[in-house]
């Protein structure tokens, strides 16, 4: 599997991963590409030299949104270079989780960091983030969009007493709308999960088809005049008179301003405005075979809410629109080891503990993906002195809705005008020290994940 930190190209016209998610969005798997009404395809391959004012890298959530967002609103038609298919990376592998987050930083932190008004800036900026999606999904998106309800569930009991004082906090901060649920009341109302020992659940998070909506976006940027070209990875990058020249495979592509949307999988050495300041980390999806009748009333599964634990090593799951479950988690720390059928079937005895009615069901897909994590656990929206090369990155696997947003911003950066004085915007991505042994140390991580979760 391609790694970003060991491999310099995601490759050329790769097909979408064996996922869920390609399996039920329109892909023609002949082709490898949107057939169907949720896209209206894309521009095909750069066959020719090309002069632009705006070169956008990546066509997933935030290339597309930086794209639309230019088009509609500063009129900029950008021409969007993706190496591989529309959504090929994170924004067509994740799992669909609409969520007011972004990043692992807790508010409380950012008070003491920051003080009060920039944290109140940050939580607006990821509640603004929710209402940009749901606004372009309203733009005739069909991305099998579920019921609103994201539930967090203590895996444990000392976990509760932790959700409940976060669910107050936020609710004295935010008058943010939190239910406190016992561990009946999960297993009565929502679904009989032996590894829920309570929860805090939040009305507004929901679940969709990640890659219908990222084909959705892609719709409405080429109709407002964005060009998105697949099977165009940049191979080589340089500056001549001023100007950023990018060679892809049949073409160069001249631009007076790039914008690098590539996230998780950003190429080793790409460029060196963002060189040592990620850290790429594999998450793994499994969704189950539909499940009957029986087998949903045995479980108790009364829910399509979003669902997430407290475990230092996250596991998440909902029932998708078939019956299926969608169960995941973390993968392997290198893309050698991606395919390994042992982190699938790790997930997979996992969710046969949270239902043990389900023991003898068996997983139809399986599938991994690179999410972007920050060293500060924050994403940043940024830019070179010269306001010609901008970058956003770092969603740390929560960013299907603000990335959104981040391109809303990063257009309007594009587009010489101000955005909010957040650090999110106005500061650079913190490198990471001693960045080649970034995976030694997210190898160290994991295994006090594993302690932690089992014994703390």
């Amino acid at each position: 599997m391609y790694d970003p930190l060991r491999h310099n190209s995601p490759g050329c016209g790769e097909k979408y991963p064996d996922s869920y998610w390609a399996s039920v969005s329109g892909i023609d798997a002949s082709v490898n590409s949107a057939v169907s009404s949720t896209s209206s395809g894309d521009d095909g391959q750069v066959t020719q030299d090309l002069e632009v004012d705006v070169v956008i890298i990546g066509a997933g959530y935030t290339g597309l949104s930086t794209a639309l967002h230019l088009a509609k609103e500063h009129g900029i038609k950008a021409h969007v270079l993706e190496a591989n298919q529309t959504a090929w990376g994170c924004s067509g592998r994740n799992a669909g989780f609409i969520l007011k987050s972004s990043g692992r930083k807790a508010y409380s932190t950012m008070q003491k960091q920051w003080g009060e008004e920039v944290m109140r800036g940050v939580y607006h900026e990821m509640c603004e983030g929710v209402e940009t999606v749901k606004n372009l999904i309203a733009q005739g998106i069909d991305c099998d969009q579920q019921a609103a309800g994201f539930i967090k569930v203590a895996h444990k009991p000392g976990m509760l007493k932790e959700l409940i004082a976060q669910a107050k906090l936020q609710q004295t901060m935010f008058g943010y709308d939190v239910q406190i649920l016992t561990e009946q009341d999960v297993r009565q109302q929502y679904m009989d999960d032996h590894n829920a020992y309570g929860a805090i659940r939040y009305q507004d998070g929901f679940g969709l088809n990640p890659l219908k909506l990222a084909l959705g976006y892609q719709r409405l940027a080429r109709e407002a005049g964005a060009k998105i070209h697949t099977s165009s990875p940049v191979i080589d990058w340089r500056e001549e008179s001023g100007k950023q020249i990018l060679t892809t495979p049949k073409g160069e592509v001249k631009a007076q301003k790039v914008v690098i949307a590539t996230n998780g999988y950003t190429p080793k050495g790409f460029h060196g405005l963002v060189k040592n300041r990620t850290l790429p980390v594999l998450s793994q999806i499994i969704v189950t075979q539909p499940l009957t009748d029986e087998q949903i009333a045995a479980c108790n599964f009364l829910t399509s809410n979003v669902v997430m634990d407290t475990r230092a090593l996250k596991y998440y799951y909902r029932k998708l629109p078939d019956n299926r479950i969608l169960f995941g988690g973390r993968g392997a720390i290198t893309g050698k080891g991606a395919e390994d059928p042992y982190f699938a079937n790790r997930l997979l005895e996992v969710l046969k503990t949270s239902f043990p009615p389900l023991a003898n069901i068996k997983y139809d897909y399986a599938w991994s993906g690179w999410i972007c994590m920050a060293l500060d656990d924050l994403p940043h929206i940024f830019q070179n002195e010269k306001n010609t090369i901008f970058y956003s990155m770092g969603y740390c696997g929560s960013g299907v809705s603000f990335s959104a947003q981040a391109g809303k911003r990063l257009a309007q950066k594009v587009a010489g005008k101000s955005v909010p004085n957040l650090p999110l915007y106005q500061k650079e991505l913190p490198k990471f020290p001693f960045a080649p042994l970034r995976r030694v140390g997210q190898w160290g991580y994991f295994h006090y994940g594993k302690i932690k979760d089992n014994y703390f």
